[in-house]
This record gives structure tokens, C-alpha cells and sequence, in this order.
């Protein structure tokens, strides 16, 4: 059971992230092809809080509490979990390269700020 709850969170995780990453592509897409969804507020602050919360965390070394919380799961039932950090694990299992943790630093507070400047050039219009 606590190795179905890890895989859960690590879904959550997975989407999370997804929502960062597809969020941003969708904001600078839909900027040129003028769709009203990426302007909504809403939906604009959830993307850069989410993002905000990313970067602090690395910024003061705090491993995500998804990631914690998992590990401890998978530990729980008896299984290794992750040496550093979530990202940092499954990027480099899928890549197969391992990159300090500046790298991931510099990353994160790229990414937060493209997605900071998009909300400059792709304008959040309140309650449409």
C-alpha cells in the first residue's frame, strides 16, 4: 500500500511538473495565436506561484516536500529512494547525465524568469 501511495504522489509530482513546463509553452503559444485561456488570471498566477515555489526551494537548498514525502514511502516499504532531488534523479535516468546541483539551480531561476516575462508580453486579463 505504501508503494501504491508513492507511485501516487509521484504522479502528482509528474503533473506538477508538467503544468510548469506545458503551462509556459502554452502562455508563449497562445500569446501569437491570441487564445483567451492564457490569459486568464487564475491560471496565470496558479503557473507563476507554482514555478515561484520551485525556484525558492532550490534558491534555499529545501528539497520538495513531494519528493520527501515519497522517499520516505518508498523507504517505508523497503525500497532505495532518490539521492538528491526529484528532478535531478529522473532527468538523469531519462538523459543518463547527472548535473550538479547548480546547474538545476540556474535552470529553475531561467525558467522562473521567462515565466516572469511572459506575464509582461503575454498580458493576464482578470475574469475573462
Amino acid at each position: 500500500m505504501k508503494l501504491l501511495w508513492a507511485d501516487i504522489i509521484l504522479v502528482i509530482h509528474f503533473l506538477f511538473i508538467a503544468f510548469v513546463v506545458l503551462g509556459q509553452v502554452c502562455v508563449v503559444v497562445g500569446g501569437f495565436r491570441h487564445w483567451a485561456w492564457v490569459r486568464r488570471f487564475r491560471f496565470r498566477i496558479a503557473h507563476i506561484l507554482a514555478i515561484a515555489i520551485v525556484v525558492v526551494q532550490d534558491w534555499f537548498h529545501m528539497l520538495c516536500p513531494l519528493t520527501v514525502w515519497e522517499n520516505a514511502l518508498r523507504r517505508a516499504a523497503g525500497e532505495p529512494g532518490y539521492s538528491g532531488t526529484f528532478v535531478g534523479h529522473w532527468v538523469g535516468r531519462l538523459v543518463y547525465y547527472e548535473a550538479p546541483p547548480w546547474v538545476f539551480t540556474v535552470a529553475y531561476s531561467l525558467f522562473g524568469a521567462i515565466v516572469l516575462l511572459s506575464w509582461f508580453f503575454v498580458k493576464p486579463i482578470e475574469n475573462r
